[in-house]
């Protein structure tokens, strides 16, 4: 089932975000868009997601590269991942107690630190 394309668009913005040698999962990314139950649907709107957006930093919850066939094969993520210096607990799975990035906890950070409260108060838990 194909996300909507607003939806989309706020996963692509999420992704855009992370930071190079960190990794997200699905789960993160929906609860960063307001969605906690729509960790399925980020991954259909990541299936056909642009080449620029880094869709190697996003695994699932156990750090699983469970996207990797986006790219063909996981070993090409898993190749991708490596350049950029993040960690492997296992052959196809990432330590996220190393490099694991939170799109939730760097959006209050960053509002907080503009000190900027409508930011603050417009994200909303769920």
């Amino acid at each position: 089932m194909p996300a909507s394309p607003e939806f989309t668009a706020k996963v692509y913005r999420v992704v855009g975000c992370i930071p190079r040698g960190r990794v997200t999962t699905y789960g993160r990314i929906a609860r960063a868009i307001g969605d906690v139950r729509g960790a399925r649907m980020v991954g259909w709107a990541l299936m056909k997601a642009p080449a620029e957006l880094p869709c190697q930093r996003v695994v699932n919850r156990n750090g699983e590269l469970t996207g990797g066939w986006h790219f063909g094969h996981p070993d090409v993520m898993r190749s991708l991942l490596l350049a950029e210096g993040i960690p492997f607990a296992a052959e196809y799975q990432v330590d996220l107690s190393k490099c694991v990035w939170d799109p939730w906890d760097d959006a209050l950070a960053t509002a907080d630190e503009m000190d900027n409260l409508e930011a603050v108060i417009g994200l909303e838990r769920r």
